[in-house]
């Protein structure tokens, strides 16, 4: 699907490996929220893609300013959405920062149905009277085609989160998609080949809009991919060590944290 020969390098960071809730999850004393494992404590789910040149982040989570503090990260050229819920969404004001240290606006992709949520939620950003210190941005509106940023050719890949499109993303090697219960075959086309690939799997039973554990590793097993790490996990999946203990060699949890080079 990609030709990969004058592909760069890219480091993926996990930022957070959590579903909406986060874990520990407030209230809750089950055996993962009280773990002592740091491996069981998980930020919302984002990640943060490095190549020599380029650098930016997949969704803004309510936690994007810890995650960010969390691993000193200073520079940032882009922010990438899947789609417009709030735990992937809600943390956009706090690229304030960046706009400040770098002296420019922050480019933001995103599909429309993005945008206009964008729109409300931050309306005081795009308001024609800009009020000092708000949020600089430039939209970058994006659907199925392929774009670039910076040095970084990015593939969309249409996923369904229940009736709610969202896009997963495909760089050179690596396919990293989150909040799906459902891929049409046409977009499996898109996956097929990646090295690693990134999956949500929300907990064992059933769930209405997202991937169960279970269905996570079938599809993976289906598309063939070699190294498989799964995220956007609730505290009801289990404890990071038993559940990776009941995984093939080739597939494990994600955990916040954890870089890859790809």
């Amino acid at each position: 699907m990609t030709d990969n020969a004058d592909y760069p390098t890219i480091t993926v960071t996990f930022l957070g490996t959590g579903t909406s809730s986060g874990v520990p999850m407030v209230c809750c004393d089950c055996a993962v929220c009280t773990s002592i494992d740091s491996k069981d404590k998980r930020l919302r789910s984002s990640i943060l893609v490095q190549s020599a040149h380029t650098t930016f982040v997949i969704d803004t989570t309510p936690d994007f300013r810890y995650q960010m503090l969390r691993i000193n990260n200073k520079k940032l050229d882009a922010v990438l959405f899947t789609h417009p819920h709030k735990d992937h969404v809600a943390g956009l004001d706090d690229i304030r920062a960046y706009n400040y240290f770098q002296a420019k606006p922050m480019e933001v992709f995103a599909n429309t149905l993005t945008q206009e949520a964008l729109f409300r939620e931050f309306q005081y950003a795009f308001a024609e009277k800009k009020y000092p210190g708000i949020p600089q941005i430039e939209l970058r509106t994006i659907d199925e085609i392929p774009f670039v940023i910076g040095d970084i050719a990015v593939i969309p890949i249409k996923v369904w989160h229940l009736k709610m499109p969202v896009l997963g993303f495909r760089m050179g090697n690596f396919t990293y998609i989150t909040d799906a219960n459902k891929i049409d075959e046409a977009e499996k086309e898109k996956i097929r080949g990646s090295k690693i690939l990134v999956l949500n799997a929300l907990r064992h039973d059933k769930h209405i809009s997202h991937f169960t554990l279970p269905e996570a590793v079938t599809l993976a097993q289906e598309l063939q991919i070699p190294t498989v790490y799964f995220t956007h996990i609730s505290h009801q999946l289990g404890l990071h060590q038993n559940v990776n203990e009941q995984l093939q060699p080739n597939m494990q949890l994600a955990y916040d944290g954890l870089k890859l080079h790809i």
